[in-house]
């Protein structure tokens, strides 16, 4: 005959993200939204005519950078511990 415990332990669920991490996971992803944004348009409605607009600094630095840098909050946003400074 064997013993049955009475109160078993169920493991608790929990997330594995808490609010902190959500909060720069969003920060993160309007960066890249933002710089996809800034990344559009430029083009010409004629393939004939060349518009150099396609070539501007808003294009080619600030929309890129913008968008490395939201990958940099999400990478930090998944390895973020916001258990880490509690006691």
């Amino acid at each position: 005959m064997s013993k049955k415990n009475k109160n078993p332990q169920r493991p608790t669920s929990e997330f594995i993200f808490q609010r902190k991490n959500y909060l720069f996971l969003f920060i993160g992803l309007a960066f890249i939204v933002l710089g996809f944004i800034l990344m559009s348009g430029g083009g010409s409605d004629d393939p004939n005519v060349f518009n150099p607009d396609i070539y501007s600094f808003r294009r080619i630095r600030l929309a890129p950078t913008l968008v490395l840098i939201g990958l940099g909050i999400q990478v930090y946003a998944i390895l973020l511990n916001p258990n880490k400074n509690k006691q």
